[in-house]
């Protein structure tokens, strides 16, 4: 018998039915938004702190890896248990604590983003990190991975927002990084060492949130460009202005024409698949009504057509092209590398070039949208996951893709994190001096390595692994 059957045997003995080993339930704990599968030996859904010491005391006497799960959103096979063993599925804690006086929230790991955000939202208090995922994401895998999304240029990401995290060493011992006080200097900041770690240094249970108040009133305002270059050049020249809108979305030609075929609607009437810059600026009615003025006269100074929303729901019908086009992409290919690059601002006109050479050595469509406030964007290799050769030049471009990310000063993630599928590109951004000392610390907080083992470090071969051909909720968004 081996030892992580005899453990798991044990375990279920210990924790009863907090504990399956039925098939359905380890099959859909074994992948995650990546789509790369690995069995677990079991799913255990711990219900107190004493449930998780169990689990982590046993994992470390007899060698089995757990794998920390919330939502299964991520896209890079962080959330899949690569060397099987345990799943700890904290998708149950959910607890919501608002402090409206200290404008503090406690959320366990297992609340969905979006449910924070209308839970906070209700006292008038706006909690600003919105990943793509947020309807299905956790607040522990936006910790894990340091999630982001469109406010991130203005607000910050999620690591901005994390005053104290309340947790597991992966030894099993309970600790609490930080305090629910807006300063905090006393000891080492372990807190922000385990912000962005993919679920390898510690199991977060429970976060403080800081809150920001709710924008009183919100602007916006939707450009086209003739190609993406003239874009960047367009968005460079606002910021230039000192003008930090809340959300600054660009939509490539590629995306926008996908959209439109989606929507059977043409964004700009006799301009069909213009590239688009997508503003919405946040704050009180004094500060908009300074604000948005300068704005349209850069729009009329840059843009080929703009639209202005005068209310609610002509916004909402202007961000309906940035909410269809991801899922809208699935007529060029049926699957999708989607890579969040961040790209340093003075290099935007280089790296639009460089997609334009990327798409022609390819022979691949690659549609890129993303967050112009922050350089995060999101480059989608389409193919189709049929044809052998297609997955392999998109495989190849990645990679390719990431050697210019870096060559530009950029990084090879923004908010998906590491894990599996950028595990080979780690060493381009990184020295091995910087990655001894990432593996050193790991070590010494696991030393017997239970924790999330075999990501980000050791180069997988994502090529080489078959990814489930399924249709999750948030593919299409």
């Amino acid at each position: 018998m081996s030892s992580v059957l005899l453990a798991t045997r044990l375990l279920k003995r210990r924790l009863s039915q907090k504990v399956s080993v039925e098939e359905a339930s380890r099959f859909r704990a074994s992948f995650d938004g990546s789509k790369l599968s690995f069995m677990p030996a079991a799913v255990v859904r711990p219900r107190t702190r004493s449930d998780i010491t169990t689990v982590l005391t046993m994992a470390n006497r007899y060698g089995v890896p757990v794998t920390v799960r919330g939502g299964g959103t991520s896209l890079t096979g962080s959330g899949s248990p690569l060397r099987g063993g345990w799943v700890l599925d904290l998708s149950g804690w959910k607890r919501i604590r608002l402090d409206a006086e200290a404008g503090t929230v406690e959320a366990q790991a297992g609340v969905v983003v979006a449910d924070l955000q209308r839970a906070v939202e209700a006292a008038g208090w706006f909690y600003p990190p919105d990943p793509a995922s947020k309807q299905y994401s956790t607040v522990g895998g936006n910790i894990a991975c340091n999630a982001g999304g469109m406010h991130g240029g203005k607000y910050g990401v999620t690591r901005d927002f994390v005053l104290a995290l309340r947790g597991f060493l992966p030894t099993g011992e309970y600790v609490e990084w930080g305090s629910g006080t807006k300063k905090f200097a006393a000891g080492f900041n372990l807190r922000d060492l385990w912000i962005g770690s993919e679920g390898m240094l510690g199991v977060v249970t429970e976060a403080t949130l800081k809150l920001i108040p709710q924008p009183a009133a919100r602007w916006t305002l939707l450009t086209a460009f003739a190609d993406e270059v003239t874009a960047f050049q367009a968005a460079r020249a606002l910021f230039a202005r000192r003008i930090q809108p809340a959300i600054c979305e660009f939509l490539d030609r590629a995306s926008v024409t996908c959209a439109e075929r989606a929507t059977g609607k043409t964004v700009f009437p006799g301009q069909a698949g213009r590239a688009v810059i997508l503003l919405e600026l946040a704050g009180t009615a004094g500060e908009l009504a300074e604000t948005s003025p300068a704005v349209m006269e850069w729009a009329r100074a840059h843009a080929v057509a703009y639209k202005e929303a005068g209310n609610r729901a002509e916004a909402e019908e202007l961000w309906s092209v940035r909410r269809k086009c991801s899922g809208a992409m699935f007529e060029l290919g049926d699957a999708k590398l989607n890579e969040d690059i961040v790209i340093p601002m003075r290099n935007y006109e280089r790296f639009a070039a460089f997609l334009e050479r990327l798409r022609a050595s390819a022979r691949l469509p690659i549609p890129t949208f993303g967050h112009l406030a922050d350089g995060n964007l999101h480059v989608n290799i389409m193919y189709h996951a049929a044809d052998r050769a297609e997955y392999q030049r998109a495989e190849r471009t990645v990679g390719v893709l990431m050697r210019e990310v870096v060559k530009l000063g950029g990084a090879i993630s923004g908010e998906h994190g590491i894990g599996l599928a950028k595990s080979p590109f780690l060493r381009l951004q990184h020295t091995p001096a910087q990655i001894k000392a990432m593996k050193a610390v790991k070590a010494a907080l696991d030393p017997n390595g239970i924790l999330n083992p075999g990501k980000m470090f050791t180069p997988f071969k994502v090529w080489e692994h078959p990814r489930l051909k399924i249709k999750l909720p948030w593919d299409h968004k």
